[in-house]
């Protein structure tokens, strides 16, 4: 049983906030936001001229409303992408660390090239965070490349191993980098398409409104062009949030995959140029 437990794998260990897995209880809840919003706050009939027929918004609340039901679901897309990016914001800031990432590599490589494998391991334990965890599972693979277990190895096997190793950490440490991330990807999409819906039943209106009796209602016409205008305008915020966001944490999960590859790399040399092959 101890034996068992001495060479069991180090498990990922879970510090500070790591990421909503069940996205689908985000949306939900955007999507309960935004509808009781939309029937009871924009469509309140304090936001209209005449709130008997509800014709003539007295305000901004009440021009969104006269958006149609198009409205609430691109409210929830809208506050779908705030959420995530909320969520995105405080997993990849777990994940980074404590301290300040270039500054972290820069301090591995130094120690590594002083040969100072304990002094790298305590940078780790105060950095915590997916780089630390990545650079650990390596520098433990190291350790056990000078075990007596491996010395029959060649040392471009070890070198391989203590890659293998890297490699096997970062992808436990990927998912957590990029969950939610192909959601923000979606909506970026799905907002425009949802507000160009909006549009068209917004111009299906107007003109049937045109064609009505041979000549133009005009309330039912200001509704349509309403209607339209609006979804367009809520579906193009969306996607521009969407893609600003995206585009955002994209880029930092690519920092953060740059370093560590850097220090992986660092490591891999550090052991190459300080051992020979053994007799």
């Amino acid at each position: 049983m101890a034996t068992t437990k001495q060479n069991a794998a180090p498990q990922k260990k879970s510090e500070g906030f790591n990421g909503v897995r069940g996205a689908f209880w985000i949306i939900l809840v955007c999507a309960v936001v935004a509808f009781t919003l939309f029937f009871t706050w924009f469509g309140n009939p304090m936001h209209f001229q005449d709130p008997e027929t509800m014709l003539h918004p007295a305000d901004v609340w009440g021009t969104i409303y006269k958006g149609g039901i198009v409205v609430p679901v691109l409210h929830t897309l809208l506050l779908t992408v705030l959420a995530m990016s909320i969520e995105r914001y405080f997993a990849l800031k777990t994940a980074f660390g404590k301290g300040a990432l270039p500054k972290f590599v820069a301090n591995i490589k130094t120690a590594l090239n002083a040969n100072d494998m304990a002094k790298a391991n305590q940078l780790c334990d105060q950095q915590k965070g997916s780089v630390a965890n990545v650079v650990k599972a390596s520098l433990n693979a190291y350790k056990d490349m000078e075990s007596d277990a491996n010395r029959a190895l060649k040392k471009s096997q070890k070198v391989a191993k203590i890659q293998q190793a890297h490699e096997e950490a970062t992808q436990l440490e990927m998912p957590v980098l990029t969950m939610n991330l192909p959601i923000i990807a979606t909506l970026v999409t799905l907002g425009t398409l949802t507000g160009l819906l909006g549009t068209v039943v917004g111009m299906i209106k107007s003109f049937s409104a045109l064609a009505s009796g041979g000549g133009a209602d005009s309330a039912a016409l200001s509704e349509g062009i309403s209607e339209a205008l609006i979804n367009t305008a809520f579906g193009i915020g969306t996607s521009w949030l969407a893609v600003v966001s995206y585009g955002y944490f994209s880029n930092k999960v690519d920092k953060l995959t740059y370093a560590l590859d850097e220090v992986g790399y660092s490591i891999a040399q550090t052991y190459e140029a300080n051992h020979t092959d053994e007799a």
